[in-house]
C-alpha cells in the first residue's frame, strides 16, 4: 500500500484508527483521509447523520468531513477505549467542539457543544471500510436550542 501510514503491513488497527480520527476529525486535515480509508466507505448505521446508509467514495468521504466539521472547526474526538476485533475496532468517545456555525438553522452560538458516543469501524485490511455508530445528538440539539 501507498500512504504514508500504511507502509508497515501489521500495523495495529487501533493504531491506524487513533491517527486516522487525530488526524483527519480533530485536526481537520481533509487531504490525508485516502491514507486512511478504503475505496468505499459504507455508514452502515447512524441515526440522524445526513450519510446514514450511504456508500461514499474517497470524494465522498472528504465532503462528508468537511461539511461535519464546518460548525464546529475546533471538534475534539477524545478516545475513551479501544476494543478490536479480526476486522473491526470498536471506539468509545466524548466529543466536544465550539458551536461556530449553522447548525439545522441554529445560529452559531460561540458555546461549547458536547456528546458521546461508540463507533464501530470496520477494516478492508489495513484501510477503514465503514462505520456502525451510536451517538447522543438528541443532547447536541438539546444543547443548541438551550443556547439559543
Amino acid at each position: 500500500m501507498n500512504g504514508r501510514l500504511h507502509a508497515n503491513e501489521n500495523m495495529n488497527k487501533q493504531a491506524i484508527l487513533r491517527d486516522f480520527i487525530e488526524t483527519v476529525w480533530n485536526q481537520g486535515k481533509i487531504d490525508a483521509i485516502p491514507d486512511f480509508i478504503a475505496a468505499q466507505y459504507h455508514i452502515e448505521h447512524d441515526p440522524g447523520d445526513p450519510w446514514d446508509g450511504q456508500r461514499l467514495d474517497v470524494a465522498g468521504f472528504q465532503n462528508r468531513v468537511a461539511q461535519s466539521r464546518a460548525p464546529v472547526p475546533d471538534q475534539c474526538f477524545d478516545i475513551q477505549a479501544l476494543f478490536d476485533s479480526d476486522d473491526s475496532v470498536c471506539m468509545t468517545w466524548l466529543w466536544h467542539g465550539t458551536h461556530l456555525g449553522e447548525i439545522a438553522g441554529i445560529p452559531p452560538s460561540g458555546k461549547t457543544l458536547r456528546m458521546s458516543g461508540a463507533t464501530v469501524y470496520r477494516f478492508d485490511g489495513q484501510r477503514i471500510s465503514g462505520h456502525w455508530q451510536v451517538a447522543d445528538r438528541l443532547g447536541v440539539f438539546q444543547q443548541l436550542q438551550a443556547n439559543r
